[in-house]
């Protein structure tokens, strides 16, 4: 693949169309637009991951739940290998590990399964104190992080309701083109910074060494592409953080719930 303009790199379901190889073992080159300093941004390497063991695996049923590690920096060059851990009647256990700069940067394993017959249920729970995205202005793109100009942002909450150690945020894919609803959620998914960042008593680098979420159903749907997303910072000190993502839709009905280990630097 060659390197792409910015716009067309922009258009990462595209990107991800584009994957060279029929499995196990898959290559992209010049992956553009998504970088956050030296490595791409989790959410993108995370999608890239999600679309080749989609590729490799066409069969697979709807994803359920992942656990993702960030290992060194993803630059625009990946190559992304695909491995059943195993496989039972109802789920099926996949491996995606990424190498870039001859280096495995990205792990993850993949949790899909078949819907059965239902033994009871519990109802997602919906979003507290949010601002209706239509009620709020755009916010700018933060400097650095280049890999946001592939959103829209917005607040997700009133001034007086901001809480320490928490962000909140109404966000938008500018080119949705090319995504199935899961993989728009494994792309959005971790696109805020920590909301230990509102905790830090001077500005300073972090780095995400996890992910892991489960999907709260398997056909997530919203209004107008709008997401409404906040990180939680749950215990803070000795240079890490402990966060909580949730994810919910237009209407503030959950679909996603995270977990994430942050290293804080400076």
């Amino acid at each position: 693949m060659e390197a792409a303009s910015e716009t067309e790199a922009q258009a990462i379901g595209a990107i991800a169309q584009a994957m060279t190889g029929t499995g196990p073992d898959f290559s992209l080159r010049g992956v553009d637009g998504w970088l956050q300093g030296r490595t791409m941004y989790g959410g993108a390497s995370s999608f890239l991951a999600y679309a080749a063991a989609r590729k490799a695996r066409p069969d697979l049923p709807p994803l359920r739940a992942a656990q993702i590690s960030f290992l060194a920096p993803v630059g625009s060059d990946v190559d992304i290998t695909v491995s059943s851990l195993r496989e039972g009647k109802s789920v099926a256990n996949i491996q995606t590990d990424m190498t870039s700069g001859g280096s495995l940067a990205h792990r993850a394993a993949w949790v899909f399964g078949s819907a059965r017959t239902s033994n009871g249920s519990v109802t997602a729970a919906r979003a507290e104190n949010f601002v209706p995205y239509a009620d709020l202005p755009e916010l700018g793109s933060p400097e650095g992080l280049h890999f946001v100009n592939n959103f829209e942002l917005r607040r997700g909450e009133a001034k007086e309701d901001r809480r320490p150690g928490v962000v909140r945020r109404w966000v938008r894919l500018r080119d949705r083109a090319c995504l199935d609803p899961v993989g728009e959620l494994v792309l959005i998914g971790d696109t805020l910074p920590p909301g230990s960042m509102r905790a830090m008593e001077r500005r300073g680098p972090i780095s995400s060494i996890n992910w892991s979420f489960t999907l709260l159903g398997d056909a997530p749907e919203t209004r107008d592409g709008w997401w409404l997303l906040e990180t939680a910072s749950n215990h803070m000190a000795d240079g890490f953080s402990s966060e909580t993502l949730r994810m919910w839709n237009a209407d503030g009905v959950q679909v996603m719930h995270g977990l994430q280990s942050v290293a804080i630097f400076g």
